[in-house]
């Protein structure tokens, strides 16, 4: 749905060099989304606010995500996808630009809000466009190439923006992610395949796509999803002060250990798409196990530096395992509706990520200790189990939407891996 029959090749072996295209969009995406981690400081002196004012940088992008996610999906549903993709990219690139040269705090913080609506607007399309590229049973190794941009961005983007803004300023962080943008807009003109849009009965129509929602598999998979990001960056987002006032380590070894769990991220992406696309639920059972297995770990263990710095690798490849798989299982479920799919996708990861930290905030503020954030990481980690096992019980071959949508074509692809997951 959304693109007319046959208009796009399907590899069944090698991975199309458009996929690769996406990633290395989403590399400069995600470094943008997360670099200012390490620039809030200069940031705050620079436009003379304080650093939780700074801080609202961030919140802004993750909201931005969240709504614009579903809401950029619906406006271009009927636009060719690599039109928008096009014009997301060109979006984002100046909204860096725009970010460069603010002259205030306000000017900043709104080119915050543009450039993640047309992320997450990429992110949706993106996404849809990659799984169109692949057949059914390739689903998750696709996606692993996109969010392994996402780890890539994590283990050199945001270390590099940090450098820069140390060395250079802040704003020339903005530049170069700029200059990604037109890299990746190159990228996406030159190999992203060309789709007319669809007109007359094969015309993608919003209602139709709303009506993944009634599935309640739809419901579970986002849950399970928002639960396992607000797990992950519950812990992740205060991971410098525990690593420097629990386990005692040096602040010099905090980008050491950021990477670690960069390294650990791109290891576990890796691993994921290779497994998922065979083995669905497993992987995700499997990986969010993991996940609240190691941070139970770390929340006894964190005042050993030793324990501290192995098991934040070690979290990186048991969180983003699940990625590909977590990502395929929307798809699957909504196949009727690719590009809210990936939309669905990319809110529900945001939401975790707004929601996690917030409530690690909330243990820290009263006073249980950073080891404590962790402890709440597993317990959320745990209900995304139970969230996934409650999916699982409740699945019996393709989803009811699924079957009866516009995407049906692509059913009995879907249905076996499903029915392997």
């Amino acid at each position: 749905m959304g693109m007319p029959p046959n208009s796009i090749p399907r590899p069944t072996s090698s991975m199309p060099a458009a996929v690769y295209v996406l990633g290395l969009s989403v590399f400069a995406l995600g470094t943008s989304e997360f670099m200012l981690s390490g620039l809030l400081q200069p940031i705050a002196r620079d436009m003379d606010v304080s650093i939780p004012r700074a801080g609202l940088l961030v919140s802004a992008f993750a909201i931005g995500m969240v709504v614009g996610a579903p809401v950029l999906a619906a406006a271009t549903l009927r636009l060719p996808r690599r039109t928008t993709l096009v014009a997301l990219l060109a979006v984002f690139g100046l909204g860096q630009v725009a970010g460069a040269l603010s002259p205030s705090y306000g000017v900043l913080f709104a080119s915050r809000v543009v450039s993640a609506l047309a992320c997450a607007g990429f992110w949706a399309v993106g996404a849809a466009v990659a799984v169109s590229l692949v057949p059914a049973d390739a689903r998750a190794r696709a996606m692993a190439v996109m969010v392994g941009g996402l780890s890539v961005a994590n283990i050199v983007g945001v270390p590099a923006g940090a450098l820069l803004g140390q060395h250079a300023g802040w704003r020339a962080a903005f530049w170069a992610v700029a200059a990604l943008s037109v890299l990746g807009l190159a990228g996406v003109l030159a190999l992203v395949p060309t789709t007319a849009r669809a007109g007359g009965p094969d015309a993608p129509r919003l209602r139709d796509e709303l009506a993944i929602y009634r599935d309640r598999q739809v419901w579970l998979a986002l849950i399970a999803t928002a639960l396992n990001a607000a797990a992950v960056f519950s812990l992740f987002s205060y991971l410098a002060p525990l690593l420097t006032e629990t386990a005692g380590l040096r602040e010099s070894w905090v980008p050491t250990v950021l990477a670690l769990f960069g390294v650990g991220a791109l290891i576990g992406t890796a691993i994921g798409g290779r497994i998922a696309d065979a083995h669905l639920f497993g992987t995700m059972y499997g990986g969010i196990a993991a996940s609240a297995a190691v941070m139970t770990l770390l929340a006894l263990t964190a005042h050993l530096a030793v324990a501290a710095v192995a098991l934040a690798l070690l979290l990186g490849v048991a969180a983003f395992v699940t990625a590909p798989a977590l990502n395929a299982r929307m798809f699957n479920v909504a196949n009727a509706a690719p590009t809210l799919a990936g939309a669905t996708t990319t809110s529900a990861f945001n939401i975790g990520n707004t929601v996690g930290p917030w409530l690690g905030g909330l243990v820290i503020a009263a006073g249980w200790g950073y080891p404590a954030v962790a402890g709440l990481g597993a317990l959320l980690a745990v209900l995304a189990l139970g969230t996934t096992a409650i999916a699982s019980r409740l699945h019996h071959g393709t989803s009811r939407v699924v079957a009866g949508g516009a995407g049906a074509s692509a059913e009995s692809g879907t249905a076996g891996l499903v029915r392997r997951g």
